[in-house]
């Protein structure tokens, strides 16, 4: 879904420091903060006001 090489340099928006993100299922979830990014047709959607809070990903 989502290559390697792409994820290496995908970091958080949320996050000041821009920790690194790791793929889990259809998203890609911020090692530091917990908030997760959909992924669509292949192409992550890292904005920050479309991001889900950790809360309503694992509930």
């Amino acid at each position: 879904m989502i290559s390697d090489d792409l994820l290496a340099i995908l970091a958080c928006p949320r996050c000041d420091d821009r920790p690194p993100l790791e793929l889990k299922g259809d998203r890609l979830v911020c090692t530091r903060c917990g908030w997760s990014y959909r992924i669509v047709d292949g192409i992550p959607h890292l904005l920050p006001e479309e991001a889900e809070p950790p809360e309503e990903i694992e509930g």
